[in-house]
């Protein structure tokens, strides 16, 4: 009966790790690359906007506004329901930051619509802000979300240790139980504790079979989902900071030797990632690469605007296409990953589904053969 209750309890447990994952550090690590993808995406909007002259396109604006709302939307997901401290306060910091890079950010456009030259200056230091302080804020949330849902997994897929242990001594036990009844009643079998020994080997054969499905969809979440799901979420990450290097050297209209190998490093590194992303994502990075080296080119032969231009226009062969085209296919890599990680992690618990109940049901039903297989050369003692 106690191997009984302490595996159904070890079994259930790994239930509620599994429903923890789904529910809990699974949608808080999601909400919390979202928030990073969305500030980096607000960052990005802002730069363009501002290098689009003094009245912004109203697409670029809505852009920027959309990245916002994003970022607003990510931030209460992430927030919600959480009772870690550490998480709470990073997530107002975050929040009261925000409203300082959009209070700058709207200083820059104002000057800027004006003519007036500090406005970069306003854009520089808002994008400081993000770079140096939210973005770092949001990526820390976002990396202790995900090795919560690394740690749940690991849970999930691990064996009910000290189950087996209690379910190998009962099963010990019932052959001393019968080695005992032997020597004293010289009846070889005793069909009483033949069953009950049956039924805690059968129990033991289903925890065993349950916990290793349920590894196996877990591993498969894990190089399936989210290792995948880290490494795409990473590179969109490089991307998004690539995009802002490209985009605020030509701001500070002075020279761009450190933002080019900023620029360079992040794409090398993103490059490194690429494995697991759609082959849109490596053609398009080949494409902005190609791009951005043309921008670099006519910016050191005097020619600003034309810089500006392959920096932001919509022509499908500059930049800014080949950035969309990135962020959209890492993107849709992200959520594919996502979907897989989810469902593997699913299937896990429907092999474990029963096992609690099951277990507990055999192991009252062994023991009450025990003791009817025991009753009756007991009465003769009595």
């Amino acid at each position: 009966m106690i191997a009984g209750l302490v595996c159904g309890a070890q079994l259930n447990g790994r239930i509620d790790e599994r429903n923890a994952v789904l529910t809990h550090s699974e949608p808080f690590a999601y909400a919390a690359q979202n928030l990073y993808a969305a500030l980096s995406a607000a960052d990005a909007a802002a730069a363009s906007a501002f290098l689009s002259g003094g009245v912004e396109t109203g697409p670029m604006r809505e852009q920027y506004q959309q990245a916002l709302a994003r970022a607003a939307s990510a931030l209460a997901d992430a927030t919600a329901g959480t009772t870690d401290i550490q998480t709470r306060t990073a997530m107002a910091e975050i929040s009261e930051q925000l409203t300082a890079y959009t209070g700058l950010v709207e200083a820059a456009r104002a000057n800027n619509r004006q003519g007036h030259v500090i406005g970069s200056a306003y854009l520089r230091e808002a994008s400081s802000l993000m770079q140096t302080s939210l973005l770092p804020a949001a990526e820390k949330v976002y990396t202790t979300n995900l090795a919560t849902v690394k740690k749940d997994q690991r849970a999930i897929g691990s064996l009910p240790i000290l189950s087996l242990a209690l379910l190998a001594l009962a099963l010990a036990a019932t052959g001393v139980g019968s080695v005992i009844m032997y020597r004293r009643t010289n009846r070889q079998f005793n069909i009483g504790l033949v069953v009950a020994a049956a039924i805690v080997v059968l129990v033991i054969g289903w925890v065993v079979a349950a916990t290793q499905m349920a590894a196996g969809e877990i591993e498969r979440s894990r190089t399936e989902g989210s290792e995948k799901f880290e490494q795409l979420a990473q590179a969109r990450i490089l991307a998004q900071q690539a995009r802002t290097d490209e985009t605020l050297e030509l701001i500070s209209r002075g020279d761009i030797s450190a933002g080019e190998k900023s620029f360079h490093g992040h794409m090398d590194e993103l490059s490194k990632l690429l494995d697991a992303a759609p082959a849109a994502a490596k053609d398009a990075v080949q494409k902005w690469i190609a791009s951005h080296q043309k921008q670099v080119e006519v910016y050191n032969n005097g020619d600003y605007l034309a810089a500006v231009a392959q920096a932001i226009e919509p022509d499908p062969a500059a930049s800014a296409a080949q950035f969309a085209a990135v962020e959209s296919s890492l993107r849709d890599g992200i959520e594919r990953t996502r979907e897989t990680m989810r469902d593997r992690v699913a299937a896990a618990g429907a092999w474990l589904a029963w096992s609690p109940t099951g277990t507990l049901v055999l192991m009252v039903v062994a023991a009450s053969a025990a003791f009817v297989g025991l009753w009756p050369r007991l009465k003769e003692f009595l």
